[in-house]
């Protein structure tokens, strides 16, 4: 409702803060089994966690688990070089950035993503054919929830793994669920102390 249409580097994923925190409190008082963040930026993930006991998964980190799982290498491809620092920091801050060869860009605004006669898939395909062939690249994550129905067609045409992050991160916030397990709620996820003004909703008495 506050948000940008689309988020395409830091600023956007700033303004979609606010937005996505209220959409976790919702959640929560409605007692849902899980969240997901389906932005590949992860938009939000560590403040969403701190405020919510159900898991929250964000698509970027469930595509790059699912990629470590099934390759040894994997590569990333994206829509705006923009969002390449990002990623490449979510890469790091979890861990992986040693088993991701190279983020890459399409050049697709996000929006163009749903546009009709958009070259969008050729231009993602013709990445994942420089990934495989210059980063020996043998998994690919695609780097945006609105490539999400290219995945299967993209991993026939090329031969490998095309991860959509958005499925991946479905399914392990089911798993998390049918585990029975929460976000821990001590150190870094601790619950939000209550604050006045415009916090007040959102802190644990």
């Amino acid at each position: 409702e506050t948000g940008p249409a689309s988020i395409e580097g830091w600023v956007d994923g700033a303004l979609a803060v606010p937005g996505l925190l209220q959409e976790i409190a919702r959640g929560e008082a409605r007692g849902v089994a899980g969240h997901v963040i389906a932005c590949f930026d992860d938009t939000g993930l560590d403040a969403a966690r701190s405020l919510a006991t159900a898991p929250v998964v964000g698509i970027g980190e469930a595509g790059f688990h699912v990629a470590a799982l099934l390759a040894g290498r994997f590569s990333v491809v994206t829509t705006l070089a923009r969002s390449i620092p990002v990623i490449e920091a979510n890469l790091q801050r979890i861990g992986l950035a040693a088993r991701c060869a190279r983020v890459r860009a399409a050049e697709i605004p996000v929006l163009d993503l749903e546009r009709p006669g958009s070259d969008a898939e050729e231009r993602i395909s013709a990445e994942i054919a420089a990934a495989l062939e210059s980063d020996r690249a043998e998994a690919i994550v695609l780097g945006c929830a609105g490539m999400a129905d290219l995945a299967a067609r993209l991993s026939a045409r090329h031969g490998v793994p095309v991860i959509d992050g958005v499925a991946a991160a479905v399914t392990l916030v089911e798993g998390l669920a049918r585990l029975g397990l929460r976000t821990a709620k001590t150190g870094g996820y601790a619950p939000p102390r209550p604050k006045p003004g415009g916090m007040s909703g959102f802190g644990i008495r």
